[in-house]
């Protein structure tokens, strides 16, 4: 019960300190900018719903030697980039939203509660620890953005802040509630 009452503390700072961070601090913006209206005709005239690299090559098949040269040669001609477009229009802030990001942090943070729950150590330790998945997270994907898909390091950094403050915060609480294992004490032998 106790690892269930820590997911949802968690989750519930994790989700409260990402609104702070994304509507009080500059964090939420850094690295982002808007695309000007007169481009979004040209790209509403994507076929789908989706992710789209740019410049295009076709990914049904292996290219050949001349259809990669040609894709590289564009790529190094500039521009290019990676647009992620919802054909029906998307959605703001709608309590759907808020509500399956919240869920998301609960989830995380249940994962995160059970990983306390077989830590052996002092309450900061265990709390440090939380916040290390924090910083897990963000290494083992956003810097993999930054590296394969042009992710503006501003934004990588924001996020890499954002996340490790949340979750040291969620470790806190987590670290607090969640109580560490027993462990017997084994006398030395000689």
């Amino acid at each position: 019960m106790r690892i269930i009452i820590a997911a949802i503390a968690g989750g519930l700072i994790v989700f409260v300190w990402s609104a702070v961070a994304h509507i009080v601090t500059p964090l939420g913006t850094m690295g982002i900018s808007s695309l000007p209206d007169a481009m979004l005709p040209s790209v509403g005239g994507v076929p789908a719903s989706g992710m789209y690299f740019f410049p295009g090559m076709d990914m049904t098949h292996r290219p050949t030697a001349e259809e990669r040269k040609a894709f590289e040669a564009k790529l190094a001609g500039g521009p290019s980039g990676l647009l992620i477009i919802k054909k029906s229009g998307g959605e703001g802030m709608t309590p759907k939203t808020l509500g399956s990001e919240l869920a998301s942090n609960i989830i995380a943070a249940l994962i995160a509660a059970i990983l306390v729950s077989f830590m052996v150590g002092a309450w900061l330790k265990r709390a440090f620890a939380v916040a290390l998945f924090g910083l897990f997270g963000v290494v083992s994907l956003l810097v993999s953005y930054w590296i394969w898909y042009g992710f503006p390091g501003t934004y990588v950094a924001g996020e890499l802040i954002t996340e490790v403050v949340g979750w040291f915060l969620a470790g806190l609480a987590i670290a607090k509630i969640v109580r560490p294992p027993f462990t017997a004490i084994v006398p030395a032998t000689r």
